[in-house]
């Protein structure tokens, strides 16, 4: 059976209360996707009043999403065996404290486990959000659009998590970027409770805390691996030690999936092209947006001198842009397919980028208009990634599928965040002049470049700094346009001869 039928044990909700409950269950994921993208504007204000290094610093961001990702299959499976709707009331209840805990937190570490703390809810949530659209909507195309809009929830979560963080900054102190989660956690309780169907249990199926371990154990090392091998100087050792366990723990995952009566991840569900090229789509868009936001926001604030707010309603442009096309995306998959949608969208993704790449010294408009037209791309890819996951896959694998979507969506902004942080600090470091006034601290990095320069006025080698900086932006810029367009051309091949809506129903596996 398939998510585009009715799935076992789902009662048939009124028109007007399923859609509210889509509403619902989008709240939970527009705090989910926030918290992923609030502390862009917010890190530079953060890192100076919890004096954090700037390792901290990138761990402060990593520990959400690596965490997520790492717990995300094991809790699409607890879900299939606990229900859906109360996972996601469970999921609320952990982000609910878990925000109170980081709003209060004291030092950098105190603030790391409290964002590990909410990642465990956020893993809770995500996996039911898109199973209890599966248990509501059982009209296909109701579903598609229902999705589409899910889909663009979580673009404009990101894109609103930058512009919420500058205006709750301008306002308040910085341990509000947490504490406006709890009121939204409330009302989002109470509406669950009210609004959303039991489902099925099935419990029967056994959970594997030992899978999740080790999905997060291979996270965890390629993350290190890649901070350690791209930092300056270079740790080859640590990148060496974290590479091996990234890879051990892989292997031990998919052997032991392999074994198990009820793996948390089937790897036949690869096989289907549909199911393939959503899952690598997903990946791919939110590597591009968190990318984006992440360089973009941190450039224009330190280089340019804006706001927390100004930086974030910079990089919302590409909400907008991506809003139209996500809509339109849903509605008219059932006659396009997935190919021209999802490959046509990161080939237009790649192109916005490129226009900001080349276009940022040139004025502040080529930055917009770059960002708009990437919006578009990533609007049009990301509103039929999900439907490609769900609509190919059997119903009693929907908790799985929806968790490869998340984890899909973590590990692309995680990637993101690693590997063009990284890349970003290493070529500021590599693009830097050989300056004989040049102060030892501003060869670590910009943000203490900009320090010193505002304790003791800025010399002739701030601009060369700012200039190394920017060339590394690019640098990073160009990257994310060249894995666009790679996946663009690499999905293009997948998804040959899949035409029209075949895709909607998909060729399932069983």
């Amino acid at each position: 059976m398939a998510l585009s039928q009715p799935l076992a044990g789902a009662p048939a909700l009124s028109r007007a209360r399923r859609w509210a409950l889509l509403f619902t269950v989008a709240a939970g994921l527009l705090l989910v996707t926030l918290d992923n993208s609030v502390l862009y504007t917010a890190l530079p204000t953060l890192t100076e009043e919890l004096s954090a290094s700037a390792g901290q610093a990138l761990w402060i961001i990593n520990a959400y999403p690596l965490v997520m990702a790492g717990l995300l299959l094991g809790a699409g499976t607890l879900g299939d065996r606990l229900g859906h709707r109360r996972m996601f009331l469970i999921g609320l209840v952990v982000f609910g404290i878990a925000s109170l805990a980081a709003a209060f937190s004291a030092t950098p570490a105190q603030l790391i486990g409290a964002r590990a703390f909410l990642a465990g809810g956020a893993a809770a949530m995500m996996p039911a959000t898109l199973a209890l659209i599966g248990l509501s909507f059982h009209e296909a195309r109701e579903r598609n659009i229902a999705i589409a809009i899910w889909g663009s929830v979580a673009i404009v979560g990101a894109a609103l998590g930058p512009i919420i963080g500058g205006l709750l900054l301008q306002h308040f102190w910085w341990g509000s970027v947490f504490l406006v989660n709890v009121p939204v956690v409330l009302v989002a309780f109470i509406a669950t409770l009210l609004l959303a169907p039991e489902g099925q249990r099935d419990t029967s199926r056994p959970w594997d805390l030992l899978s999740s371990l080790l999905a997060l154990a291979a996270l965890s090392g390629l993350v290190l691996a890649i901070k350690s091998l791209i930092a300056t100087p270079p740790s080859y050792a640590l990148g060496a030690g974290a590479l091996l366990l990234a890879v051990v723990s892989a292997v031990a995952f998919a052997r032991r999936q392999q074994r198990l009566p009820y793996p948390l991840l089937d790897f036949a569900i690869f096989r289907n092209p549909a199911f393939l090229a959503g899952t690598l789509s997903a990946v791919f868009t939110l590597f591009a947006l968190a990318g984006l936001q992440l360089v973009t926001t941190q450039r224009f604030q330190l280089v340019a001198g804006f706001s927390p707010l100004q930086a974030g309603l910079l990089v919302s442009v590409a909400a907008l842009g991506s809003l139209p096309s996500a809509l339109l995306g849903g509605s008219i998959l059932h006659r396009v397919g997935l190919r021209p949608l999802i490959c046509g969208g990161l080939a237009t993704g790649a192109a916005g980028v490129a226009v900001v790449a080349f276009g940022f010294p040139h004025g502040l408009g080529w930055v917009v208009a770059g960002m708009a037209l990437t919006g578009v791309g990533m609007g049009a890819a990301i509103s039929v990634a999900s439907t490609a996951i769900l609509n190919n896959v059997p119903a009693h694998r929907a908790g799985m599928a929806s968790s490869v979507e998340e984890v899909s969506y973590e590990f692309g902004g995680l990637l993101a965040v690693a590997l063009l942080g990284s890349l970003g600090a290493a070529m500021y470091g590599a693009f830097l002049p050989d300056a004989a006034d040049m102060p030892a601290a501003a060869r670590e990095g910009f943000s203490q470049a900009l320090h010193v320069a505002r304790e003791g006025g800025p010399g002739a080698w701030f601009a060369q700094a700012a200039a190394a900086y920017d060339r590394g932006y690019q640098v990073v810029l160009l990257v994310i346009m060249a894995v666009l367009a790679v996946g663009a051309a690499f999905l293009a091949r997948v998804l040959r001869g899949r035409v029209g809506g075949r895709d909607g129903a998909g060729d399932r596996v069983k």
